[in-house]
């Protein structure tokens, strides 16, 4: 199950452009907390920090206590606005999740037993169709990934949700069909193209060439000899 972080904020008393620029300036990260109970509150975080977290590439499935001046929440972050030249964060949501709460996460997919399948063996390649799954997931209980066992599968096999193990109390989102997760495809096929030297183009030019002559030649004797039928 994924592990909770900890992660201190401030009360943010400035809004606005000019001053989220300005904190941005001084090392920190803008952010707003909303969800549950109490009203929308504007803090700000570490930038260095927060970017440590956001480099692991799950940081919208982590869950994080976050300390405002002592108050400790458990969050989630929910949307992460990144710079477009830097692709540093520069502004942060994060929703509050209070007990028993639920909420809808992409978690990845993992596999196993690829040294045992069969289709793998023969050449063939995994094609995963989804690297993450939409799952409904109990705050207290996030999977980090969700995994299937290919030690079985053969070329043409497809994967589909159900093969996944889920954790009790995560349901897939999509419940009206059983999707496709993967599949084994046969192995491709590359044939080499024989490149054509110089040479043997000169000798093809050559060829045509000299074929083109003794065409015209003999178009040549044929006329002269019709002339000479026609003196006599």
């Amino acid at each position: 199950m994924a592990e909770l972080q900890i992660l201190r904020a401030e009360v943010r008393a400035e809004t606005g452009k000019n001053a989220a620029h300005r904190i941005r300036g001084k090392g920190s990260v803008p952010a707003v907390l909303y969800g549950g109970q109490d009203a929308p509150q504007t803090i700000v975080i570490d930038a260095r920090e927060f970017a440590r977290h956001y480099s692991t590439g799950t940081l919208l499935s982590t869950l994080f206590m976050l300390d405002v001046g002592g108050k400790k929440t458990r969050v989630i972050p929910r949307d992460v606005e990144v710079d477009p030249v830097s692709d540093h964060p520069i502004h942060v949501d994060f929703l509050r999740l209070a007990e028993g709460a639920r909420i809808a996460l992409h978690i990845p997919v993992r596999f196993r037993g690829q040294l045992e399948s069969p289709g793998l063996k023969q050449g063939g390649v995994l094609n995963i169709v989804r690297h993450t799954v939409e799952l409904h997931c109990p705050a207290d209980g996030i999977p980090n990934a969700i995994e299937a066992d290919l030690s079985e599968a053969d070329i043409g096999d497809s994967l589909h949700i159900s093969a996944f193990l889920l954790p009790e109390g995560v349901q897939p989102v999509i419940q009206s069909r059983d999707f496709t997760v993967a599949t084994i495809v046969p192995p491709t096929t590359y044939v080499e193209e024989t490149p054509v030297t110089e040479e043997e183009d000169v000798e093809d030019a050559e060829g045509e060439v000299v074929e083109g002559e003794e065409t015209e030649s003999a178009e040549g004797d044929e006329k002269k000899e019709d002339s000479s039928d026609e003196k006599k």
